[in-house]
């Protein structure tokens, strides 16, 4: 109808008794003879039309889901309908019509088990329309937003740091390397160094980016490509960086669970049991609970086993009402450059992880400020020089004056699995990318 303003799915049941004009892709047609309906999917949901008028009928033979429809008629209150309301004497426009049929029934809730994810990921295209598929990335957006707000609420600095790096400047083989106009080049395994660098005008400082590791890994938690938060800020002390984390955290969650209410129903999502302070403990301590517990031997290893990591997320469920833990003293040996050794303990860095359901989520660390130490450890742990070109620039920022920092890296799509209870990160991934998929 012209002149007709368009309403939304959600604002439906408020025009009872009233005309109004939808626009949408159907989204499930059930044509039962005496009773025929179709649901009309939009941004904001979708909407129950009743279809009787046998013209009207006739538009949608062999059209399929996805068809794009403009609907104007008049709106009744219906508790069974979605929204309470449904549309009734509809005139049905057909904008885009679909003749060919779906690969994937959208209208129904899509299996997550393992063995059905390739075919999940093949159709991701399509299978984001499903509700239930589209509600893991609306979550995902409050996480990402809540964590910006309250990292801007902590006064941190957003920045954006580049991707392309010249070679490996955090050590390890797993770079992607490129051809860069004849020079060799790698994909950036971090923000690590500049904001280390942004410490030194900022003090703290953010960014929300891609991360790049060429892991040859299959499992549940790795990804060649994801998103992390790498925050850095200065003046702080290592209980300091915990206790922001813990806030940071409990922040995100609560902001979740206020905000995505619908979207955490469609999954069954529990929410997390974290106290203010989320409790810490050492490596050695988890070693030694782990093997008196279980029988399984892991005292003196380097870092935690996959199981260790689940049986300490539980031990803490249960013993410390937190569904959250911070492994604390790493072996100085598993330490990367730029990590500060305890004074008193050299043997052991001044590092963390966060394990929140069973997986590690974030990784910090104090970072060693001090720039003839930090050179003596590049040496000793790189065997680069503080010439090199990847070190050089990064070098700087201590030669003219670096406060005591530190920070950490959080992946945004294994917090993201885990608050909504998935069991493979790449579920909380749009298109996900490992070492077999590169596509869609």
């Amino acid at each position: 109808m012209a002149g007709m303003k368009r309403v939304l799915s959600r604002d439906v049941a408020k025009h009872a008794g009233k005309k109004v004009m939808l626009k949408g892709w159907l989204h499930k047609k059930r044509l039962l003879g005496g009773l025929n309906f179709i649901l009309v999917r939009d941004r904001a949901g979708v909407t129950q039309v009743v279809v009787e008028d046998e013209a009207e009928l006739e538009k949608l033979r062999g059209l399929h889901i996805g068809t794009v429809l403009e609907i104007t008629g008049k709106v009744y209150k219906e508790p069974r309908a979605p929204g309470g309301a449904e549309i009734r004497q509809p005139k049905i426009k057909v904008e885009v019509p679909v003749k060919d049929e779906p690969p994937i029934e959208i209208d129904k809730p899509l299996s997550h088990k393992s063995e059905n994810l390739d075919t999940l990921f093949d159709n991701r295209v399509i299978g984001l329309r499903n509700l239930r598929e589209q509600a893991i990335f609306k979550i995902q957006a409050e996480v990402e937003e809540a964590i910006s707000r309250f990292l801007k609420s902590q006064d941190f600095t957003q920045f954006n740091s580049p991707k392309l790096l010249p070679g490996a400047t955090e050590g390890g083989a797993d770079v992607f390397k490129l051809d860069y106009f004849g020079k060799e080049a790698t994909l950036a395994q971090s923000a690590q160094f500049y904001k280390q660098i942004l410490v030194g005008v900022y003090e703290r400082v953010f960014e929300i980016n891609p991360t790049y590791r060429a892991e040859p890994s299959a499992t549940t938690r790795h990804m060649t490509e994801f998103i992390t938060v790498d925050m850095e800020m200065g003046f702080i002390t290592f209980a300091e960086l915990l206790d922001l984390l813990s806030n940071l955290l409990n922040a995100v969650v609560d902001n979740v669970w206020k905000n995505k209410t619908a979207e955490l129903k469609l999954w069954e999502a529990k929410k997390p049991v974290l106290p203010a302070k989320i409790p810490a403990m050492t490596m050695a301590e988890i070693h030694e609970k782990y093997s008196k517990d279980t029988g399984e031997n892991s005292v003196g290893e380097k870092d935690l086993r996959p199981d260790e990591e689940r049986w300490i997320c539980e031990y803490a469920a249960k013993n410390l009402k937190s569904e959250a833990v911070f492994v604390t003293q790493w072996p100085a040996s598993e330490a990367k450059f730029y990590h500060k050794l305890y004074d008193d303990k050299p043997e052991l860095a001044e590092r963390f992880d966060l394990l929140f359901r069973g997986v590690e989520i974030a990784t910090g660390s104090m970072r060693e400020h001090r720039y003839d130490v930090l050179v003596k450890q590049l040496k000793e742990k790189t065997g680069g020089s503080p010439d090199d070109p990847g070190f050089k620039y990064f070098l700087q920022a201590f030669r003219y004056g670096m406060s005591p920092h530190g920070g950490f890296g959080l992946g945004l799509e294994r917090l993201t699995e885990k608050i909504i209870g998935l069991h493979n990160v790449k579920e909380a991934t749009l298109f996900p990318r490992d070492m077999n998929r590169l596509t869609p």
